[in-house]
């Protein structure tokens, strides 16, 4: 099923899918095609890494605005992989499938990217509606400068980019849980001109299949996220000096993440020592002594002594379940 694009495409939406509620997959194609933006100018492609039943046949007015295609079971990386070759857009927009687009704030990044930029950053709302009524919208000249100033989110739904700022770029096959890390990072160091905006424009849609977390995906994430940081690492001898200082303040972030989920999702000493010993003999720790963030700075300081070690392992999670 493919649409017609005899002029050139402005936007494409990658949605990657793989058996959530049909309902969820329709709200986001509408949130999709409520935008302003033409037919000819939006791209919506469905990419279903092997669905037990395709969803097409249960959306019949949505039919004729896609591209849906079928995949067995490949994973959501390589999903997007195939999104990101099909997409026939000036610029690129993944959605995963049981979330949506806030209309009001994304017209607004529409609005940005008609002003010729390699990439928009966006924020991200719980709740479904706009709340906006002005926008705080800030330009760097690089994604480089952004990353190297800023912590940045790692999720790759919640940029806006033109596709040819990075044509070569592509989510690592096989890792299922730390992708976006990795991908957006990358991305970063490619871009030029990026705007930041404070547009709650993505409506993150929390739900139980979303949280659940068995012993065998926790342990796959934290595999996946220790991977992407390994990965991220090798790169720094091999850039240039202003970019070798905006990925490690993103790779310190991540090893600081990386060890606190392991405190979160194990609460294992045993795992903690073990993942702290690894990263020592890739030279990853101790953290960096960088004030990046009150929060870095702080648990850089307190995960860097067993006592401190033995601390955060007892409160951490105490406190996560209080809040």
């Amino acid at each position: 099923m493919a649409q017609d694009n005899t002029s050139e495409t402005l936007l494409s939406f990658v949605i990657t899918y793989h058996n959530e509620p049909v309902e969820m997959l329709a709200e986001c194609i509408e949130s999709i095609r409520h935008l302003c933006l033409r037919d000819d100018e939006r791209e919506i492609i469905i990419v279903d890494d092997g669905s037990d039943k395709s969803p097409i046949n249960e959306m019949p007015d949505h039919e004729a605005h896609l591209l849906y295609i079928y995949q067995k079971g490949q994973g959501v990386s390589m999903a997007r992989n195939r999104g990101l070759t099909m997409a026939s857009g000036k610029y690129i927009q993944f959605v995963d499938a049981d979330d949506c687009l806030v209309t009001e704030d994304y017209n607004h990044c529409i609005s940005l990217i008609r002003d010729d930029v390699d990439m928009i950053a966006f924020d991200y709302t719980k709740r479904p509606s706009s709340s906006h009524q002005s926008y705080h919208d800030t330009t760097y000249q690089s994604g480089t400068s952004l990353m190297h100033n800023h912590n940045i989110k790692g999720s790759a739904c919640l940029y806006l980019f033109r596709k040819d700022a990075a044509p070569l770029l592509h989510f690592t096959e096989g890792i299922d849980y730390a992708e976006d890390e990795e991908f957006t990072t990358r991305l970063l160091l490619k871009v030029e001109k990026v705007v930041t905006t404070d547009a709650k424009a993505y409506f993150y849609r929390q739900h139980d299949s979303s949280a659940t977390h068995d012993d065998n995906r926790v342990e796959k994430r934290l595999q996946d996220t220790l991977r992407v940081i390994l990965r991220l690492h090798g790169d720094l001898d091999r850039l240039p000096k202003n970019e070798q200082a905006a990925l490690q303040r993103r790779v310190a972030q991540l090893t600081m993440d990386y060890l606190y989920n392991i405190i979160m999702l194990t609460h294992s000493r045993q795992q903690l020592d073990t993942a702290i010993a690894d990263l020592q003999s890739e030279g990853l720790f101790p953290l960096p002594k960088k004030n990046y963030s009150t929060k870095y700075k702080w648990f850089r300081r307190i995960v860097g002594t067993s006592v401190g070690r033995t601390f955060l392992l007892n409160t951490l999670p105490h406190f996560k379940r209080e809040s």
